[in-house]
């Protein structure tokens, strides 16, 4: 009894760094997952209907649309929580909830915080991150807009394949540069920050060592 308590103490301990790891990750994603919809719950607004993130997403989308040379508008959805997005006069996408990005940032926000190095390191890779998947997901629903716009017949592979694959392709990139970074050797990463020739090494050394 004593030995097979002491193989699974030497077993946890062994695997300890994933334990933490799998454990902080999950804990994270849960309890922003948890605040989220506290936050969905109890936004209540007519004028950044349904919700003040979707609202925005919506009118930043409408904006690039309108930087591309195309006459956009946005309308309630009411009594659906959604924002209809036309093009000429055309309605071309429906701006829900789930198009904000939130549940994305907040699994990548999560990632992060199970990766938790220094502060200004983790902070840094970490505001940056928000910000590039944010802007990605603007980005795609106004060229997923306009793609339907011009090519109707392909709404629904636009819709469900390819763009949705610009968003999580935003993800698995920065995912891959952490895991990358995390499993290099110390003595290279710091080899690699005398270059300055990638920002992300720095980060690294500071985050990881």
């Amino acid at each position: 009894m004593e030995k097979s308590s002491l193989e699974l103490f030497r077993l946890v301990q062994k695997y300890a760094p994933v334990i933490r790891f799998i454990f902080t990750f999950l804990v994270s994603y849960l309890l922003l997952a948890f605040l989220y919809s506290l936050y969905l719950q109890n936004f209540h607004s007519a004028t950044w209907y349904p919700d003040y993130l979707t609202h925005l997403v919506a009118l930043q989308s409408e904006a690039v649309v309108d930087a591309l040379g195309y006459d956009s508008w946005l309308r309630l959805g009411y009594p659906e929580a959604t924002m209809h997005l036309l093009i000429e006069d055309k309605f071309v996408a429906r701006i829900i909830e789930g198009c904000n990005a939130a549940s994305i940032i907040i699994l990548f926000v999560s990632f992060m915080l199970a990766f938790f190095g220094k502060v200004r390191s983790t902070l840094l890779f970490t505001f940056s991150g928000v910000v590039i998947i944010y802007v990605t997901n603007i980005l795609r629903i106004a060229f997923m807009a306009v793609g339907i716009y011009e090519y109707p017949d392909q709404a629904h592979f636009l819709h469900t394949i390819a763009f949705p694959l610009v968003i999580y392709g935003a993800v698995f990139p920065l995912s891959l540069i952490l895991f990358v970074i995390s499993s290099t050797p110390i003595w290279i990463r710091k080899q690699l920050s005398r270059l300055y020739f990638f920002p992300v090494w720095w980060l690294g050394v500071d985050l990881f060592c």
